[in-house]
């Protein structure tokens, strides 16, 4: 698809809202416009009026999927929502979220960000019980084990089922009357909790989905915790015990938005201490700091007021550049930097500048980009990148290629440089990115960059890795036939 490179692929935005005397399904629109960051592939709201569950979803962007005639109709004052990057289960329609399952006591839809390890293992024994499945996605394993259970209650069932699940899931469940958040014991994937200022609450991925329906953050869902909202109030039980927090680390690097807070810091105010950090491992003479937009600029802004050397645009982005199910051929994937990005000429002519990014996973992004500048007249390329070397592929969430494609997998630093062609390479240590958020390395999941996973990954989900990357290729033209996704 359109787009891939050197960024790990988004993961998964979730929402939940309860809005009394509100139309929950219209403020979830709205959460979900301010997650769009964590997936563009497809975008789903579930709401519920207190007698059943209704929903609608579609591939595409939100904006795409949800217009006035639907949202009209969805009445209500519970909701939840979903926007969707695929990690387990092909980009169809078939496994966009929320997924909706009914029972003998009622109609349940759940929502997922994460990735479970346990997915075939769990498959097969819920087949053999009679299970017959919609859809690909381990989310439906999710709201199966669930609605197992859903007779003894909403809170119960979530307890039974996180029980069961091993790997990274912080999710939204619907019942006609309840609204419940859950996090997996490790807190490897974020989930927050705000309140709305009439009464009734927010949950989310991340806190800017709270300032477009005026929310106010309360706090974040501990590693384990469930929180349980209905019209007697809001409480929260933990749902499974936890080991330890290994938060994602990749949240605070790139992936979460800069105006979100996690771990009571500002993202932006993070992004900024990693280029300050940066700048201090790996000083360098240059004339002027240049970030790759828009995720390199809190670190080149970082890296400027540590060096005392200025920080300069040195390119622009296209605001217009959305995924797209068209397959580029090889020219086309060639010039895809150049259709995103456009380089300010005469900031960098004749510059000796320091290009800040956030990562680098294939080094096929970022070889292009530094073209890029010495084409338009740059001297000297020195990049520094903000995430440490990637060595390693995510089994909760993330999808960023398998250990064979990543660059730092299979070439030293040094290797890179030239793969690259840049003067200089420096990434930042992960001591030194761990530093700039205010904890220490006891409180992250660091597994893609030194390969410690804190949840023990079954042998053959890599393999599992391999075969779903391959679905998503053979099956683009079933998802274009479905909804056709172009770049506006």
């Amino acid at each position: 698809m359109l787009g891939s490179g050197d960024h790990p692929k988004e993961e998964c935005g979730v929402l939940g809202v309860y809005a009394p005397d509100r139309e929950a399904a219209r403020l979830a629109f709205f959460g979900l416009f301010a997650l769009q960051h964590r997936g563009q592939e497809s975008a789903g709201i579930a709401v519920a009026n207190g007698h059943r569950v209704r929903m609608h979803k579609d591939m595409g962007l939100v904006s795409h999927v949800f217009n006035e005639d639907v949202l009209r109709v969805m009445d209500g004052d519970m909701a939840i929502g979903h926007t969707r990057y695929s990690t387990t289960g092909a980009s169809v329609l078939r496994n966009a979220q929320p997924v909706f399952c009914q029972s003998l006591v009622g109609d349940i839809a759940v929502a997922h960000n994460g990735n479970l390890i346990n997915t075939r293992e769990l498959r097969a024994e819920l087949e053999d019980e009679g299970e017959v499945f919609d859809s690909s996605s381990d989310s439906e394993i999710i709201a199966r084990l669930v609605v197992r259970n859903i007779q003894h209650g909403p809170e119960e069932a979530v307890k039974t089922a996180m029980r069961r699940l091993r790997g990274a899931y912080s999710c939204t469940v619907l019942t006609p009357k309840t609204l419940i958040g859950f996090r997996d014991p490790h807190g490897i994937r974020p989930l927050v909790v705000g309140r709305l200022e009439h009464g009734g609450a927010v949950i989310a991925s991340e806190t800017c989905a709270f300032g477009p329906l005026d929310a106010q953050f309360e706090r974040e869902l501990a590693p384990g915790e469930m929180v349980i909202v209905g019209h007697d109030g809001i409480r929260y039980a933990q749902g499974a015990p936890s080991p330890r927090p290994a938060m994602c680390l990749f949240e605070f690097i790139y992936f979460a938005r800069p105006d979100s807070q996690m771990y009571g810091r500002l993202l932006y105010s993070v992004r900024e201490r990693m280029g300050e950090n940066l700048a201090s491992e790996y000083p360098i003479d240059a004339d002027i700091v240049v970030p790759v937009p828009d995720s390199g600029i809190p670190a080149a802004l970082g890296y400027s007021r540590r060096s005392g050397i200025p920080y300069r645009e040195g390119m622009t982005k296209s605001r217009y550049i959305h995924r797209t199910f068209i397959q580029p051929d090889q020219p086309m994937r060639e010039l895809g930097v150049r259709m995103k990005l456009t380089p300010l000429v005469e900031h960098i002519q004749g510059k000796r500048i320091i290009l800040v990014d956030d990562s680098i996973v294939r080094a096929t992004t970022t070889t292009q980009i530094v073209k890029l500048m010495f084409e338009a007249g740059a001297k000297e390329v020195h990049v520094r990148i903000t995430a440490p070397p990637i060595t390693h592929p995510c089994f909760y969430g993330i999808d960023m290629a398998s250990r064979g494609e990543l660059a730092a997998a299979r070439m030293t630093v040094k290797e890179i440089e030239r793969h690259l062609g840049a003067t200089s390479l420096g990434y930042l240590s992960i001591d030194g990115a761990v530093q700039a958020t205010g904890r220490d390395r006891d409180h992250f999941c660091l597994a893609c960059f030194n390969g410690d996973y804190p949840i023990a990954v079954p042998s053959d989900v890599e393999a599992r890795r391999s075969e779903k990357r391959q679905d998503v290729g053979q099956l683009a033209a079933v998802a274009s036939a479905q909804r056709s996704l172009f770049d506006e």
